[in-house]
């Protein structure tokens, strides 16, 4: 069930549309900030608030790669994995996270720090390979850089 700022917060946000549902990916959104993921019964408030069939915003919130629709860790880090960044290197830093975390793609380490997630493109190429931490973006990257760049999120 969403809480009562949740809702007040999806309502102001349908406001700005001539539709409730063109609100959809927002709602999802605010969700996500509020409680770090969509479930499946969040998805159907949300369909009910916006006037949607639950099958419309399921489809919408499994469609974006940023809508989490399990629990996730406190950082989220996505690799890309488009062929750029294969060929500059992807499977040497993701077989590196992968390691050093403990997790493969999808996974989160034990202690809730980090899941790990691929992402098809971050549209760097020319900088590859790429990834994000939560709504940071590195490239370049490097082994060494990405044991700096774990060191600053807890």
């Amino acid at each position: 069930m969403l809480t009562e700022e949740e809702k007040r917060e999806i309502l102001e946000e349908a406001e700005h549309y001539p539709y409730p549902a063109v609100a959809c990916i927002d709602a999802l959104k605010i969700v996500q900030r509020h409680r770090g993921w969509v479930s499946d019964e969040s998805v159907k408030d949300i369909a009910a608030i916006l006037g949607m069939s639950d099958e419309e915003t399921d489809g919408v919130a499994t469609f974006y790669s940023r809508i989490y629709r399990k629990p996730v860790g406190r950082n989220v880090i996505l690799v890309c994995d488009s062929i750029s960044c294969m060929i500059m290197g992807y499977k040497s830093i993701y077989d590196y996270l992968s390691d050093k975390l403990g997790i493969k793609f999808g996974e989160t380490t034990t202690d809730g720090r980090f899941t790990l997630l691929p992402i098809s493109c971050l549209g760097d190429c020319d900088h590859a390979p790429a990834m994000m931490i939560n709504d940071d973006h590195f490239n370049n990257l490097t082994i060494e850089k990405v044991d700096e760049l774990l060191d600053n999120y807890n």
